[in-house]
């Protein structure tokens, strides 16, 4: 493990100056997972340690690469959550949510569970994967194993080592890597054709709802091929104390064909599915993302108009700079292929003219001023989306005396929706106030100029 020390964290293992790490939690073939904890925050994070000459050796950075992309997309409660990534020159570290209530596996160890018990965690395993398909990942190596529990019972799905993303489908629109584990592998994985990712994950939320309520698996022989051809041919029993209407579900879902088998809209609408289902997902994250935007700025209720008595920006701290501007300390970044959309931009304008364009922009768009303060403004659409209303939050920040940056987030909305709001809208509106946009080519060469200028904060 690569650590440092200094004053009075000797003897202590320090990721980085900003983490603490602790006990071996667990370790694989190339990764070992500890206990972490954030010094600044306190927080308690679980940290993969992953040596990089032996990942590149087995050829498998292309996964390791996949699983940052992928973790970025899939933010959900019942997900496990990748808070960042970092490296040194031997070593790739994912920091990641601390989930301490163990593997869901462990407790299927002690006996079988009760229908209802075992309905909350297909509940949300099931809007887990539904969130994860909206976003074309599909995880392909469900199991009892790889869902967490947190101190309060909720599931956490986790280890996306061979989750696949879109442009890894071939002409046909569809996988062929072979991957998974056996005994949850749909079987026209197993037969080596050609996959449809999502129905191959309904196949294994199937066996994981059997296996909770039975105690074993449906599919198991000594004889690995014999227990192939049970699951060629979909043959299985349920135990005496399987109820009428499990029975059904899961007779849908492990269907050999996979086009029969049933979708994931489909058991969202069954009686016994929506028992008790409650929990709103993307709710959570927009009420929690509002709530943030509204505190910072007195948590008003009604629009009102921009304060102009500020006469500027607040400077931009120069580590934030380098943390926004430079790819170097952004490590997801060096592991895509692809050039993310940007949602920061460089102006040589004035804060005022940069917020005029935003908001003419903004009306152009359709989009309501909800709420505004100083240099910073909410905007929200007026079209209900995959997850409710997009609202984008801009903010501009002087860096030198002609030079500001402006950053957006979501502050509630899909995810896709925004990317495209950033690329499609956003981009072309404000192409005559904008310097460079963050991760464009000549970004570097920006940042550059932006260091050069005296006034750059250092605190």
């Amino acid at each position: 493990m690569e650590s440092n020390q200094s004053g009075s964290g000797a003897g202590r293992h320090l990721l980085l100056g900003k983490y603490e790490m602790g006990r071996l939690l667990g370790q694989g073939t190339f990764a070992k997972v500890y206990y972490g904890k954030n010094l600044s925050s306190g927080e308690s994070v679980a940290i993969k340690v992953i040596n990089i000459d032996q990942v590149k050796k087995e050829g498998l950075m292309e996964q390791i690469k996949r699983e940052i992309s992928v973790m970025h997309l899939v933010r959900h409660p019942n997900i496990v959550e990748l808070k960042e990534v970092m490296a040194t020159k031997g070593k790739i570290f994912f920091v990641m949510e601390y989930v301490k209530g163990g593997e869901l596996f462990a407790k299927i160890y002690k006996g079988k569970l009760k229908e209802d018990v075992a309905r909350k965690y297909f509940q949300q395993l099931i809007s887990a994967v539904d969130f994860c398909h909206s976003r074309g990942v599909s995880h392909r190596d469900l199991k009892p194993e790889n869902l967490l529990l947190d101190e309060n019972e909720n599931l956490k799905i986790s280890d996306f080592g061979l989750s696949a993303l879109p442009e890894q489908h071939r002409n046909d629109g569809l996988l062929h890597t072979q991957c998974g584990t056996p005994a949850y592998v749909a079987p026209e994985i197993l037969r080596k054709k050609g996959y449809d990712g999502s129905k191959a994950d309904i196949w294994s939320c199937g066996i994981i709802l059997y296996v909770l309520l039975a105690g074993f698996l449906p599919f198991q022989d000594e004889n690995i091929m014999k227990m192939y051809r049970k699951v060629f041919k979909a043959e299985f029993e349920f135990p005496p104390w399987f109820s009428s209407d499990t029975k059904k579900l899961i007779y849908k879902l492990l269907v050999a064909d996979p086009e029969k088998r049933l979708t994931i809209p489909a058991i969202m609408e069954l009686p016994w599915f929506k028992k008790g289902f409650t929990f709103g997902g993307s709710n959570s994250f927009k009420e929690t993302e509002e709530d943030e935007f509204e505190q910072e700025n007195g948590g008003e209720e009604e629009s009102v108009a921009l304060s102009r008595s500020q006469s500027s920006p607040r400077f931009l701290n120069a580590f934030e700079l380098i943390s926004s501007m430079s790819s170097g300390f952004d490590l997801s970044n060096l592991f895509e292929n692809k050039k993310k959309p940007g949602s920061i931009f460089t102006s040589r304008c004035t804060a005022s003219t940069i917020l005029a364009k935003i908001e003419s922009m903004a009306k152009g768009l359709r989009f309501k001023i909800v709420k505004s303060k100083e240099f910073k403004v909410k905007m929200q659409g007026t079209e209900e989306g995959r997850k409710g209303k997009l609202s984008v939050v801009a903010e501009i920040f002087e860096v030198a005396p002609e030079v500001a940056i402006v950053e957006f987030s979501k502050c509630s909305g899909d995810t896709l929706e925004y990317v495209k709001f950033c690329e499609e809208d956003a981009r072309p509106a404000l192409k005559d106030i904008v310097w460079t946009w963050q991760g464009d080519t000549d970004g570097s060469q920006s940042f550059n100029n932006i260091a050069d200028c005296k006034k750059v904060v250092f605190l």
